[in-house]
């Protein structure tokens, strides 16, 4: 950011405002800004933010995107469902979700997803299992998604291996039918993809990949957020700015933050 922002917003002060005085022990607006500027340097640019947009000076507008949409996805969204967030297919109802399309997992599959997941994210003192907050059922929407055949695919292929593993290694029925010791056992041979013996480096990464998708799931739920320790966007007394280390990582001293 090449200028000085700090009394602009969606429309400049005027030029006789004089500045409010900042309060004491806290991160001026400048400084603030020049955190936002330093972490946004970090991340790569995107160039576009709608199907179709083709970067900066997309033509087409709404209805240009919504074609986009449909056509990129393979099918037409449903209505919008709430009245007071109607949304548009690049910008849904968020109030009240749907989903636009059918569940593909069969059931011995998700109870395979289930055993696998609670692998990775078990209960412990502070949280409850995967399984229990849902888990499966965001796996199973994603790899049902239309545009998502692929993780469809490496996803019933891994989970293939898992219980062919299982059989061949311990005489039981299937993975969930091991005990946790016999579940990591055959884990730690996937669990991560550069110590893997060459010939099962595609099952590591079917592994890193469903570690993502519980992940994601996981620490997006209540649950996981109170794990973390996430506040959320709640009102703060003072903002007294980012910790020390996030300043340096970023290069800035504290003299650029006033």
């Amino acid at each position: 950011m090449s200028e000085d922002t700090s009394t602009r917003g969606p429309y400049p002060a005027p030029e006789s405002a004089s500045a409010p005085a900042e309060p004491a022990n806290t991160i001026s607006r400048r400084g603030a800004l020049k955190v936002i500027a330093a972490g946004a340097a970090l991340g790569a640019t995107v160039p576009g933010c709608a199907p179709g947009d083709g970067g900066s000076g997309g033509s087409g507008g709404s209805a240009g995107t919504d074609a986009a949409h449909t056509e990129l996805s393979g099918f037409n969204p449903l209505p919008p469902s709430n009245p007071l967030a109607a949304g548009t297919p690049t910008d849904p109802d968020m109030l009240a979700p749907i989903v636009p399309w059918e569940m593909v997992l069969t059931d011995e599959e998700m109870r395979y997803v289930a055993a696998l997941a609670d692998v990775i994210i078990p209960a412990d003192d502070r949280s409850p299992a995967a399984s229990e907050v849902g888990v499966p059922d965001y796996v199973n929407e994603f790899v049902s998604a239309p545009f998502h055949t692929e993780q469809l695919t490496q996803l019933r292929g891994g989970l293939a291996w898992l219980n062919r593993t299982a059989s061949e290694r311990f005489g039981a029925a299937d993975f969930p039918a091991l005990t946790t010791a016999q579940q990591h056992e055959i884990c730690d041979l996937v669990r991560f993809e550069p110590d893997a013996p060459e010939e099962l480096k595609p099952q590591a990464r079917f592994f890193d990949a469903f570690r993502d998708m519980c992940s994601t799931a996981f620490w997006t739920t209540e649950e996981g957020m109170r794990d973390l320790g996430y506040l959320g966007n709640v009102p703060l007394p003072s903002f007294d700015g980012p910790p020390p280390e996030v300043l340096e990582q970023l290069g800035l001293a504290g003299e650029d933050l006033v």
